[in-house]
C-alpha cells in the first residue's frame, strides 16, 4: 500500500459565491515531487493554504503527514515547511537571529538549532551574510532565506510556491539541487511554479489546475505518453552517406521525418523495434552514429492540455 503523505478528496473552497477550488483530489506518496501547474488565479495557492490548515475547506477533506487539516491543524502546521509568495521576513533582524526565533517556535533545542541553521545557511550560500540585516538582502537572497526557514524543522511535507523566482541562474541551480536532495522515502514535496523547464527537471507527478479544477494529473512519463502518443526516435548517420530513406522499409513503423543524414519514426515498443531498425541498417551497410528518443517537453503537454480544455 502506498504511504500517502498528502491525501485530498473532493476539496472545495468558496469565497462568498465564488468557487476558487473545485473538487480537487490529490494522492502524493512519500519520495515523490508533485508539480502543480496552472495560470494565475487557477486555485494553486488556495489549495496549498488548505493543505497547510491556513484555510478550512468548504467541502471535502485532506490529510497531510497523516493528520486531518481541519481537526488536527496544529499537527499539520508542525509537519509542513512552506515557502509562500510573500515571505514575511523581519527586515530589521539578521538571518541568524531570525532563524533562531523560528527554531524556538518549533521547539528545536538550541544546540541542534545552531547546527542546523549553520548547515542550511552554508548549503544555500548565505553563511557569509548571516549577520546582515534582512533589509539589505536582494530578492534572491530573501527567497533562499525563506526556503531555509521552511526546512528548519526538517518537515516530512514541503510546499513550495515559485521556489526560484527572482533568483539568478546560479542560485536557482543551488535551490533545484537542494530540492532534489530533500526528496527521500519519508518526505513528499509539492511545487507550484510557472517555470516549465524547472518543473520538468524536478517532477515525478504533475497536476494541471485551471479554474479551480484539476484537468490533468499523473506520473510525468505516463502523462507524456497518454497525451503525445507513441514515442519518437531519431537515427543519425554520417554526413554524405547518401542514404535513400524512401527506399528503406522499417517494417511498418510510421516515419515522421527524414533528412540527408537522419530519419525519425514512431514506436510503442522501442525495446523491440529499435534493435530491429539497427539490424536493418547494419545489413544494408549503413553506419549509425546515434539512435535516441526525441524528448517532448512538459511545455508540449501543458499547452496541449490547456488548449484541449479550452475547446472542449
Amino acid at each position: 500500500m502506498n504511504h500517502w503523505m498528502i491525501e485530498a478528496e473532493g476539496l472545495v473552497k468558496y469565497f462568498d459565491d465564488f468557487r476558487a477550488v473545485d473538487h480537487v483530489d490529490l494522492h502524493i506518496p512519500a519520495a515523490e515531487i508533485l508539480v502543480l501547474l496552472g495560470p494565475n488565479g487557477a486555485g494553486k495557492t488556495t489549495t496549498v493554504r488548505m493543505l497547510t490548515s491556513i484555510l478550512q475547506p468548504s467541502e471535502g477533506w485532506a490529510k497531510v503527514a497523516g493528520f486531518d487539516v481541519v481537526h488536527e491543524a496544529d499537527r499539520v502546521r508542525a509537519s509542513v515547511g512552506v515557502l509562500t509568495e510573500h515571505h514575511g521576513l523581519y527586515v530589521r533582524m539578521n538571518a541568524a537571529d531570525y532563524l533562531g526565533f523560528f527554531a524556538g517556535l518549533y521547539n528545536i533545542p538550541s544546540t541542534i538549532a545552531r547546527q542546523r541553521i549553520g548547515s542550511l545557511l552554508e548549503q544555500f550560500g548565505l553563511a557569509n551574510v548571516g549577520k546582515k540585516r534582512l533589509g539589505e538582502y536582494s530578492k534572491g537572497m530573501r527567497q533562499k532565506l525563506a526556503l531555509v526557514r521552511a526546512l528548519l524543522h526538517n518537515p516530512p511535507v514541503i510546499l513550495l510556491d515559485e521556489p526560484t523566482s527572482a533568483m539568478d541562474p546560479e542560485s536557482a541551480y543551488t535551490v533545484r539541487d537542494a530540492i532534489r536532495q530533500l526528496k527521500n522515502k519519508d518526505r513528499a514535496i509539492v511545487i507550484c511554479t510557472h517555470n516549465l523547464r524547472e518543473a520538468e527537471e524536478l517532477a515525478d507527478q504533475i497536476a494541471i489546475i485551471k479554474n479551480g479544477r484539476i484537468i490533468l494529473t499523473g506520473q510525468l512519463e505516463e502523462v507524456r505518453h497518454r497525451l503525445l502518443g507513441s514515442r519518437e526516435y531519431q537515427v543519425n548517420v554520417p554526413p554524405a552517406t547518401g542514404v535513400d530513406w524512401s527506399a528503406i522499409d522499417l517494417g511498418g513503423l510510421e516515419v515522421t521525418g527524414r533528412g540527408e543524414n537522419w530519419l525519425r519514426y514512431l514506436t510503442d515498443l522501442p525495446e523491440r523495434d529499435n534493435p530491429r531498425v539497427l539490424d536493418l541498417l547494419r545489413k544494408k551497410q549503413i553506419p549509425v552514429i546515434t539512435l535516441a528518443e526525441i524528448q517532448h517537453s512538459l511545455e508540449d503537454i501543458y499547452l496541449q492540455t490547456v488548449s484541449h480544455e479550452a475547446t472542449s
